[in-house]
């Protein structure tokens, strides 16, 4: 599944650049690095967003390209900010044969947002996630660290009410 690119508009703060700064410092000299900064650059955002991989790449003084490729590449590192509440559908095989796909398909018409996006307000992310090891209560939902097993579309309306603060 491609990674979509955040329609939330960037807001980081001066104290977060200060804590990314010092990152790149202490590791431009050794280029191999540039997972470790970026790692570290989305412990400090939650994300990498554009405007911070383009600090990544100035200051690695690495093509803004090769961070990409990485960010895009790897699994760990996310595009788009979490929102508060993350919500995750399993779309592992036993997940998905029984209607884990209905389930996340509603989730994207309920929510207004696409696969790995979050809602403008920040309140819900949304994420496609491969097997959770939890086949026997599939389809699996997961809301944060709350995990919802055999889903219906009729159980989300309900479920999102338990997160509306």
């Amino acid at each position: 599944m491609k990674k979509k690119i955040s329609k939330v508009p960037f807001n980081g703060t001066k104290e977060q650049e200060q804590a990314l700064l010092q990152v790149i410092e202490e590791n431009k000299a050794d280029k191999s690095n540039l997972m470790v900064v970026m790692q570290k650059a989305q412990d400090i955002y939650g994300y990498l967003p554009f405007e911070v991989q383009n600090m990544i790449a100035e200051g690695m003084d690495v093509p803004l390209e090769k961070v990409y490729g990485v960010a895009t590449f790897y699994a760990q590192f996310a595009l788009s900010p979490k929102g508060k509440y993350n919500v995750s559908v399993c779309l592992g095989t036993a997940c998905y044969v029984k209607g884990s796909g209905d389930v996340f398909e509603k989730l994207q018409e309920k929510l207004g947002i696409g696969p790995d996006e979050c809602t403008a307000d920040g309140k819900y992310s949304l994420t496609a996630s491969r097997c959770v090891g939890a086949c026997g209560l599939a389809p699996v939902m997961i809301v944060n660290d709350d995990v919802y097993g055999r889903m219906t579309v009729d159980q989300i309306d309900g479920i999102l009410a338990k997160y509306q603060d």
